[in-house]
């Protein structure tokens, strides 16, 4: 017990006797409260949050609604065009906010869908918000119009960084109409000719000859004028795709069936190689990339969509080969891929290949000169290292991963430093590793229905997916190492922020 002792009273105040501590001694309340002190102190944070929650109260007050609604209209303008020419969502929010950003208008909030996107502009509170949103009418790649308007908006972006006027909104707003109502670079009988060059860069792949570059090369303009046709009638794209997938199968077909009577074309030693290249085709005019690309990126409803898009359209060609080897099977015929068919013939051969299918998607695409030639250096260097990575010994998927990392860093170099579209760059130098092999091997073999083959059948769609996988995680892998030595502007940051891993506070 603690010794206590009486207090003098105060003067004029009535009281009884008080005990207080005796000097040197404290009481037990005091000491507790103490150590509370220093245990919160240990425990309790000291720095603001990590991440900044609904503390963004001010806007632009200054600014005027005739102004504000210009910028929101022009800048939703852009947003439209680069989703629709196949821009990644990253990409589309980053423009829109450099957009934004250097006309004044500092709080745009931007939203994408797969099918629309939104941009809102908060004017503080004595103000009313604007908030406008545009549906995306479809989507296909044209790097030329992208390209366009990604140098609109860097020229806008850097008269406003280096401190000059920018160009007048309403001056803006009529470049970007002349941008998105120019002619194609070049007629629709190249698209197709590119086309062509494509699958017979993938049969050179494989070590083909000449007589396979020929029936490749038909199969492809067939199947191009094919699709012509169907997107003309309106045909829904996944039935558009099974026909499409038909064409070269029934060609392979033809010349099984030519082969098992005695009849052998010049050349034409594989026609499963047809096939091969025909998937091929049709799965580089699928956004695999940019799905890949808006996942990492944090954009999961957009990604969600895309990859739904991707699977359907896989589908599509599935069951379009699966029709036809069904049919052969009927009939007799057997369409059983080699097991010779793989990755071969020379190097100078099949770097030729890759070069061929690298101008043949740019074509396809309307990728602009600049970006084709550089897109087809890319590609080469691409299809060497992967080379490289089989010869060391690594497996497919693996080489795959490897190959596609360099592609993806030069691809963003390639944006950087010389404003061409990253995403043409980086899919020209990743279309020569598709899956198209492992995607026919895998039907083949469900086609035939014994139940022995069907693990066989699920470890080549393993494979398919893997490899699709390998090739999304090396270009984002080499995009992000090449942006942390190149850096990111503003906008670019705020748009890739949701990317980032679990926020940590403190």
């Amino acid at each position: 017990m603690s010794e206590l002792t009486p207090t003098p009273p105060v003067a004029g105040e009535v009281t009884g006797p008080q005990l207080v501590p005796a000097p040197g001694v404290r009481p037990a309340r005091r000491v507790g409260r103490v150590w509370r002190d220093r245990a919160v102190h240990v425990v309790r944070g000291v720095s603001p949050p990590t991440m900044a929650l609904g503390t963004r109260l001010g806007g632009d007050e200054d600014i005027s609604q005739r102004h504000a609604r210009a910028v929101i209209d022009l800048a939703l303008r852009v947003g439209e065009a680069m989703l629709s020419t196949g821009a990644s969502a990253a990409d589309c929010v980053a423009n829109v906010l450099r957009l934004t950003y250097a006309y004044g208008v500092r709080s745009t909030h931007v939203d994408v869908t797969f099918t629309s996107i939104t941009v809102s502009i908060h004017r503080g509170l004595h103000e009313d918000p604007l908030s406008v949103m545009r549906v995306i009418p479809g989507r296909a790649p044209d790097y030329t119009r992208l390209e366009a308007v990604q140098r609109l908006v860097d020229e806008v972006a850097g008269d406003a960084a280096a401190g000059r006027e920018p160009v007048d909104v309403v001056e803006a707003r009529r470049r970007l109409t002349e941008v998105l109502t120019a002619s194609h670079p070049y007629r629709r009988w190249v698209v197709t000719v590119g086309a062509a060059l494509l699958t017979v860069g993938v049969v050179m792949l494989f070590g083909a000859a000449p007589g396979m570059w020929v029936v490749a090369a038909v199969s492809a303009v067939v199947v191009d004028r094919v699709q012509r046709v169907m997107f003309g009638i309106g045909l829904a794209a996944f039935f558009a795709q099974v026909l499409s997938a038909m064409v070269p199968t029934t060609i392979a077909l033809g010349l099984f069936w030519a082969m098992e009577h005695g009849l052998e074309l010049p050349g034409v030693r594989s026609p499963s190689l047809v096939v091969i290249a025909g998937i091929v085709m049709l799965l580089a005019g699928l956004g695999v990339v940019g799905a890949a690309q808006d996942a990492l990126d944090g954009y999961y409803v957009t990604a969600g969509a895309r990859v739904m898009e991707v699977v359907i359209m896989t589908l599509g060609i599935a069951v379009g080969v699966a029709v036809v080897i069904g049919t052969a099977n009927r009939l007799g015929v057997s369409m059983e891929i080699s097991p010779f068919v793989v990755l071969g013939g020379t190097p100078l051969l099949s770097t030729a290949g890759a070069l061929l299918i690298a101008v043949g998607f740019c074509l396809g695409t309307y990728t602009g000169l600049r970006a084709t030639l550089v897109a087809t250096l890319v590609a080469a260097l691409g299809w060497l290292v992967f080379e490289l990575a089989l010869g060391v010994g690594l497996g497919p998927v693996e080489s795959t991963a490897v190959a596609a990392t360099p592609v993806g860093a030069l691809a963003y170099v390639a944006h950087r430093r010389l404003r061409l579209p990253e995403l043409a760059i980086g899919t020209a130098g990743i279309v020569t590793m598709l899956p198209g092999l492992a995607v026919y091997r895998a039907v083949y073999l469900l086609q035939d229905g014994a139940p022995s083959v069907v693990p066989n059948a699920a470890v080549h769609l393993i494979t398919a997916v893997a490899t699709g996988l390998a090739l999304a995680g090396g270009l984002s892998i080499g995009g992000y190492v090449a942006r942390r030595r190149l850096g990111l502007d503003i906008a670019a940051q705020r748009a890739r922020r949701r990317s980032r891993g679990r926020v940590v506070e403190g």
